[in-house]
C-alpha cells in the first residue's frame, strides 16, 4: 500500500503468548476463545507486528517488537519465536537495521519496545545506528517511574540507553509531517500514540494497544491489563466511531492473523448493532 510519499510494508518480527485472561478483562473465556484460542496454560497467541513506512528520504519504523534480550526462563514463559526476528523481519523487506532513519514508538512496553535496543561486547546500546527514536514524553516520563501495578511492562534496559545515547525525541506534539500525526490516547497507559498515516484521501491507524486484536473491536473487550479501562472504552468509541465515518484503515500489531480491517455500517453487529469489520 502507499499513502502520500510513503509504501507501508508489514514487518512480522515475531510471536509471543500471553495470558488470554489478561488480555481480554472481564470477558469470560468461552466468549473470547472462540477468536482466540488459549494454549495449555491458557496463553493465547499475539504477533508482534511492525510497520515501516518507507519514503525517497525516510525509512520510518514503527514499533520494534520483543527483541532478543531474554533469557530462557523469559523465552519459555512469553512462548517467544525462536524462528523469527525483527533483523530477519526487515532482512525480508530488503533493508537492515542500519538503514532505518526513525522509529516510532507507541510506548515504551517491552513488547512494543525490545528490540530499540541489543547487547553488544556486553553493553545495551541501540539497535537502529542512524535512527532518531520518538516517543511522547508522557509515557517516557511515566516508564521511569511506573506504578507498582505495571512496573514489570517497563523495563528500563529497553530505552535508558536510548536517552543515554541522546537519540531519543521525548515528544510534546501530535504532529511528525505533513502525512503522519500521533493520536494520544491513556486508557491502557499514560501517553501512549497511535500513529495515523494519511494523505486526504487514505488513512491508516496503527491502532497499538487501543486495539491488540481484531477481536477488540467489540467495545466490552477490553485488557485487564489497562490502567484505566473506562477511558479505554470511551477511546474506542471515539477512534471506531472516527474510522467509521471517515473509512480508515485499522492497522494491528498484534493480532495474528490479520494485520487491518475497514468498518462499515451492517445488520451483523460487532461494535454495536451497526457495524461490523471487513477483513482486508
Amino acid at each position: 500500500m502507499k499513502i502520500g510519499k510513503y509504501e507501508l510494508l508489514t514487518v512480522q518480527s515475531g510471536f509471543i503468548g500471553l495470558d488470554g485472561g489478561a488480555m481480554f478483562g472481564i470477558i469470560p473465556k468461552p466468549l473470547w476463545e472462540k477468536t482466540n484460542p488459549a494454549d495449555e496454560v491458557n496463553r493465547v497467541t499475539l504477533a508482534t507486528r511492525n510497520l515501516l513506512l518507507i519514503s525517497d528520504s525516510k525509512r520510518i519504523l514503527i514499533d520494534t517488537g520483543m527483541g532478543d534480550k531474554w533469557d530462557d526462563k523469559s523465552r519459555n514463559i512469553f512462548r517467544i519465536d525462536e524462528n523469527l526476528s525483527l533483523e530477519k523481519a526487515l532482512f525480508q523487506k530488503g533493508y537492515s537495521f542500519d538503514d532505518i532513519t526513525d522509529v516510532i514508538l507507541t510506548h515504551l512496553h517491552f513488547d512494543h519496545t525490545g528490540g530499540s535496543a541489543k547487547l553488544v561486547d556486553g553493553k545495551i546500546v541501540p539497535s537502529f545506528p542512524n535512527a532518531i527514536y520518538h516517543v511522547q514524553k508522557q509515557n517516557f516520563d511515566w516508564a521511569l517511574n511506573p506504578s507498582d501495578r505495571d512496573r514489570g511492562s517497563y523495563l528500563k534496559e529497553n530505552f535508558e540507553p536510548l536517552a543515554k545515547e541522546g537519540v531519543l525525541n521525548l515528544l510534546t506534539t501530535t504532529q511528525f509531517d505533513d502525512q503522519i500525526s500521533f493520536e494520544i490516547i491513556n486508557g491502557h497507559t499514560f501517553g501512549q500514540q497511535m500513529i495515523k498515516i494519511s494523505d486526504g484521501s487514505n488513512t491508516v491507524l496503527y491502532c497499538a494497544d487501543l486495539l491488540p486484536f481484531v477481536s477488540h473491536i467489540r467495545l466490552p473487550y477490553i485488557m485487564a491489563y489497562d490502567l484505566q479501562p473506562l477511558v479505554t472504552l470511551a477511546e474506542k468509541k471515539k477512534y471506531l466511531k472516527q474510522a467509521l465515518d471517515e473509512n480508515w484503515i485499522l492497522y494491528f500489531g498484534h493480532d495474528p492473523e490479520y494485520a487491518a480491517v475497514t468498518l462499515k455500517h451492517s445488520e451483523k453487529g460487532i461494535v454495536d448493532d451497526k457495524v461490523y469489520f471487513d477483513l482486508i
